[in-house]
């Protein structure tokens, strides 16, 4: 009881710390000398008043405009405000630049790194008021690995609403949009530009010379000639503005001859493997579901092009895979796609189960070599479970020499009299169960015909759990055991593999029972046993009588 009242206290606690701390973020954290950034300063705090101090900000860089957003979000039940600063900074040195933490009342953002790269790009004093650039991170790449576009269009007049750019199409290769445009400011000669970023990342399906094509940019430039009056509802008066982006070659690397031929080709900047349980595998017992997460992350690659990871088939473990989890997300260095699989893994047997390692082979493409990414093996310590039976462990049978034969007859001669004497008192029950019975006994319990009612009725209902409990209860009333009738049928085994796997994973709520009760239904009857004798354990009726 004290530790559950410690851990209820240290949550709220940070739930009351994270209400009340002071948020920072930036939209990029990259960008030219010259570029303007946008600082985000958030406070849910709504006892607080005035603005965060912007004193510390003023030595590192130009502030050139604020504005204040007030947000009401309905977080489940409770409504929640949040206090937005949207901060326009532009840095004064190029390098590293330490954004500074910001102080409100007794609050405290972190600081923020930002990377200002030296524009390299040639002054020109006679720039149009509207052109666009594009360039490539890298000039060569290996084929289907990543490399990224950026274009930038810059505008020194204000622009229309009805902008549009074409496409980028190319049939060689995969293209994929990073994110949303950016949209921030640059001084050029003393010039303040608009600037519009998108980001592309490529993936080149074929190795050789490749041409990224050129995009063209419309829009229409706002006049602002004194002679000019606004009309709304008249034409909008300016001038239509056509550029084009310039064509840039790529060269693209054929996949290396080191690369083993056998395994998935997959040029990557960084590739991690991680694996998860739910829950621990600690104290598993026969029958226990774990369910085992495998996480393949690559950055530099698209989710769609990350193999399947290899299946835990072993013996001892019954596996229920679940639909792999594809997702992308985007960073400042592009694209990093992940691979989730999960799978619930049942114990059939007590003992020492001993999972293989997991290994990916994948091709580096920041040291150019090839890399190794692996889960190690591991072993699970089953131990049986009373309530679950439990599967016999095949143990190899020793080799017995001929001098051990000779003196096996002693058993072989106990072995036939215990046979001899099985078998007279099989025939003498058999005997006495075709006499009638002096005082019929009366049936406490439901009959067979019910039990086989409430399975047909759980089975088209389907329900898993309550088929189950049906099941287990007709098969207590049959002359065999559930594992023996599946074991001479296999329609029956297959459609009990099936409930196994409803019961255990999470595509539970899907199961169809129709198999399981037409399986039951066309369920032949046990060999040398008198179908006339008992009706409850005859052949059953017809699923649907004339």
């Amino acid at each position: 009881m004290n530790r559950l009242l410690c851990t209820l206290l240290l949550s709220l606690l940070a739930l009351n710390a994270s209400a009340q701390s002071l948020n920072a973020t930036v939209d990029r954290t990259r960008l030219n000398a010259g570029e303007s950034v946008e600082l985000t300063v958030e406070s849910q705090d709504t006892t607080l008043f005035g603005k965060p101090d912007l004193q510390p900000l003023y030595e590192l860089f130009e502030v050139l405009g604020t504005r204040q957003v007030n947000r009401l979000s309905n977080g489940g039940t409770d409504a929640q405000a949040s206090t937005r600063w949207i901060i326009t900074l532009q840095p004064k040195h190029s390098g590293y630049v330490v954004i500074p933490p910001l102080s409100l009342a007794q609050l405290q953002s972190a600081p923020i790194t930002l990377h200002v790269q030296q524009d390299t790009s040639a002054a020109d004093s006679r720039l149009a008021p509207v052109f666009i650039d594009a360039s490539l991170d890298q000039e060569s790449v290996y084929v289907q690995a990543q490399t990224v576009l950026t274009l930038r269009i810059y505008h020194s007049v204000s622009l229309y609403d009805d902008s549009s750019l074409t496409p980028l199409e190319m049939p060689q290769a995969r293209v994929e949009i990073l994110g949303e445009p950016r949209t921030y400011e640059k001084d050029i000669n003393g010039v303040r530009h608009g600037v519009i970023e998108l980001r592309y990342a490529i993936f080149p399906q074929e190795s050789g010379e490749l041409l990224i094509p050129a995009q063209a940019f419309t829009a229409t430039a706002v006049d602002r000639s004194a002679s000019n009056t606004y009309n709304p509802f008249g034409p909008r008066s300016g001038k239509v503005v056509r550029v084009k982006s310039p064509e840039i070659p790529l060269k693209v690397k054929a996949r290396p001859a080191s690369y083993p031929a056998a395994a998935p080709w997959l040029p990557a900047r960084a590739l991690s493997l991680s694996e998860a349980w739910s829950p621990e595998p600690e104290d598993t017992q026969v029958g226990d579901s774990l369910t085992r997460s495998l996480l393949l992350k690559a950055e530099g690659l698209a989710s769609a092009q990350l193999p399947p990871l290899p299946a835990t088939q072993v013996s001892g473990l019954r596996r229920y895979p679940d639909q792999p989890q594809l997702t992308n997300q985007v960073n400042d260095s592009g694209l990093v796609g992940s691979r989730e699989e999960r799978e619930a893994l049942v114990a059939n047997r007590e003992g020492v189960i001993a999972l293989p390692a997991v290994e990916v082979l994948w091709w580096n493409t920041q040291t150019d070599q090839l890399e190794r990414s692996n889960l190690p093996a591991r072993k699970l310590q089953v131990t049986a479970n009373p309530n679950v039976e439990t599967q016999p462990v095949e143990a190899e049978r020793p080799a017995v020499s001929e001098a051990a034969n000779g003196q096996l007859w002693p058993w072989q001669l106990s072995t036939g009299l215990l046979s001899l004497t099985t078998l007279l008192g099989f025939i003498l029950w058999w005997r006495a169960r075709r006499q009638p019975a002096v005082l019929p006994s009366q049936q406490t319990g439901p009959s067979p015909r019910n039990l086989l009612d409430d399975l047909k009725r759980t089975c088209l209902a389907n329900d898993s759990q309550a088929t189950r409990h049906a099941l287990d209860a007709w098969a207590r009333q049959q002359p065999e055991t559930l594992a023996d009738m599946a074991a001479r049928f296999t329609p029956l085994s297959d459609a009990l593999d099936g409930l196994n796997g409803a019961l255990y994973s999470e595509s539970g709520q899907h199961w169809q029972g129709r198999n399981l009760w037409l399986a039951i239904r066309s369920l032949p009857a046990i060999e040398d046993l008198d179908s006339n004798t008992n009706p409850d354990t005859s052949t059953l009726p017809p699923l649907y009588p004339r």
